[in-house]
């Protein structure tokens, strides 16, 4: 395990472990990482209170800890976790939602982890009243439904690429990308198994 003396006091950077995005950045000195390996939640040693702080501890928004890396130095830690809510304090999914000017910017870091935010937006879903929502809707609908859905989305992807206009592809695939995860929700599946099954293909081409 990384060497941590007693007065040290590591970087440490929080990524979501599905999605890759870049959630926060705390310290941890040796009793916060002893803390986060034995309890599974990720604790933080704050410099301003001079003490250990598990992160939700008030808010209930904890980071569920997956695993820790150090890198090639040992001098900074990267903390792979699944949160319980928003990261940050304001009330964003993470804490590096602005530009150097102070302008606010849309979209997590990277892009792509929009991807699990909408997984996850999808399996709030599952158990709502087919009526509160169209997610709602194909959920309770079942494959059929769902794969009726996606039959036709992926007919619309065909158009648009034959009409050979960019911003309808974009519009027609983000549909097509929806309604599947939709169906792996449906299937009780996670968008992660897709993702490793391209690893697999990756690692072996």
């Amino acid at each position: 395990m990384v060497s941590i003396s007693d007065t040290e006091l590591l970087p440490a950077i929080v990524q979501h472990a599905r999605s890759g995005e870049v959630l926060m950045l705390g310290y941890m000195n040796k009793e916060a990482l002893t803390t986060t390996l034995a309890s599974g939640f990720v604790t933080f040693y704050s410099r301003s209170r001079q003490r250990l702080w598990r992160k939700g501890e008030t808010s209930g928004n904890t980071l569920r800890l997956v695993e820790i890396r150090q890198d090639c130095d040992g001098d900074a830690l990267l903390v792979l976790a699944e949160p319980a809510g928003p990261t940050c304090h304001t009330g964003r999914p993470g804490c590096f939602f602005r530009d150097l000017d102070e302008t606010e910017v849309s979209g997590p870091v990277p892009p792509v982890a929009i991807l699990a935010r909408l997984a996850d937006r999808i399996q709030a879903r599952r158990d709502s009243p087919p009526g509160e929502s169209y997610t709602a809707k194909l959920l309770h609908g079942g494959v059929d439904r769902i794969g009726k859905k996606i039959g036709e989305e992926a007919a619309e992807v065909i158009i648009a690429a034959k009409n050979g206009n960019p911003a309808e592809i974009a519009y027609e695939l983000a549909d097509l990308i929806y309604h599947s995860l939709v169906l792996l929700e449906q299937q009780g599946m996670t968008a992660e198994a897709v993702w490793a099954e391209l690893a697999r293909r990756y690692s072996s081409s």
